[in-house]
């Protein structure tokens, strides 16, 4: 069968949609070639195994996440709505994957893993630690708090909301854990100028 447009393309759509839905052990090559109408073959020219479908998957996620928060933090009008905006967004994408997928990765594919922490370690890092050095400076986040410290506790935050031993997917949903986690983190560390503008915010939501 011949693809209607560029098959890199197609297939890491068609994996995309099998892993968050699924998780990524139990989607096989087979899974995806049958879903997306081609032969298994077709898949192999591209990617000579699963792992490094997995991999292209991955990394693939982790450039449009980036283009996507760095964009969040150019248009934000201040280091609250940025994190706000980037949990939200983030959250949202929690709430579409298979909260297995990543207890799968990390046991079954650690080169994607790597790829994984990598982004965390450096970018999620830097990014937390910009923020708070922000609004440090605009006088929303406490200046009495130790801006490394804080920055690894609440990326260890994220990564406790989406282990299932700590918050199993039928018991919670991780969206909400997410939000319930940055909500608790913003108010220690928020002075109180900061605490009414999460308020602000707060009743906008809801309204």
């Amino acid at each position: 069968m011949q693809l209607s447009f560029n098959p890199n393309c197609r297939i890491l759509e068609g994996a995309h949609k099998l892993f968050s839905r699924f998780g990524l052990k139990s989607v096989t090559m087979d899974d995806i070639a049958r879903d997306l109408g081609v032969s298994k073959k077709t898949i192999y020219q591209l990617y000579a195994d699963k792992n490094e479908l997995v991999r292209a998957y991955i990394e693939k996620e982790r450039e449009e996440h980036t283009k996507i928060i760095e964009e969040i933090g150019k248009t934000s009008k201040n280091a609250i709505e940025e994190i706000i905006l980037t949990m939200q967004f983030m959250s949202k994408t929690f709430n579409r994957i298979n909260p297995n997928l990543f207890y799968d990765m990390q046991k079954y594919h650690p080169e994607s893993w790597a790829i994984f922490r990598e982004f965390k370690e450096k970018f999620m890092t830097q990014l937390v630690i910009s923020n708070i050095e922000k609004g440090k400076s605009e006088g929303l986040y406490r200046s009495d708090i130790n801006t490394k410290i804080m920055a690894r506790f609440r990326l260890e935050q994220v990564e406790m909301a989406m282990d299932p031993s700590v918050f199993p997917a039928d018991k919670y949903n991780h969206s909400e854990v997410q939000m319930q986690l940055l909500d608790h983190f913003m108010h220690g560390i928020c002075t109180l100028k900061g605490h009414k503008l999460i308020n602000k915010y707060k009743q906008i939501d809801d309204e």
